[in-house]
């Protein structure tokens, strides 16, 4: 019995489906870095507001949350009180690398004016002056 000798051809690499599988790990990393935003605090009811945008820059994150009548304050998710406020930012500003680093106030919607207005006026004698309150953006309904 003859066998028929029959060249092999090369083995070929499809690159459609390498395509595919490439296209898919860049989706899963993009979508894996825009869910990492950098929150500092603790999670409130943010207000709304349409021009609200995200943040990445390293920042000191304050939250300031209704207890009790008074307010309840973080920094960096430690509890802080109102009182020591101004010497811990004080202490944040002097071990940070930059000269004038960023606040970010997270304040729930239920905060008073005048309780803002009390922790704003503490992160300005601390010597900050790069502060910025945060929002969730504007949900638009049809």
């Amino acid at each position: 019995m003859k066998l028929s000798n029959r060249s092999m051809a090369p083995p070929r690499v499809e690159m459609l489906p390498l395509i595919d599988i490439v296209f898919l790990l860049l989706v899963f990393f993009i979508y894996a870095m825009l869910s990492m935003a950098v929150h500092h605090g603790q999670h409130v009811d943010l207000p709304e507001s349409s021009t609200a945008g995200l943040e990445t820059a390293e920042a000191v994150g304050i939250t300031i949350q209704t207890a009790d009548g008074g307010l309840k304050l973080f920094v960096d998710e430690e509890p802080v009180e109102l009182a020591q406020l101004e010497q811990l930012l004080e202490k944040k500003k002097a071990a940070s690398k930059e000269k004038n680093p960023d606040v970010q106030i997270f304040a729930d919607k239920s905060v008073p004016y005048q309780g803002l207005f009390q922790v704003l006026d503490r992160v300005r004698q601390a010597g900050l002056t790069s502060i910025s309150l945060q929002a969730e953006a504007e949900t638009t309904t049809p």
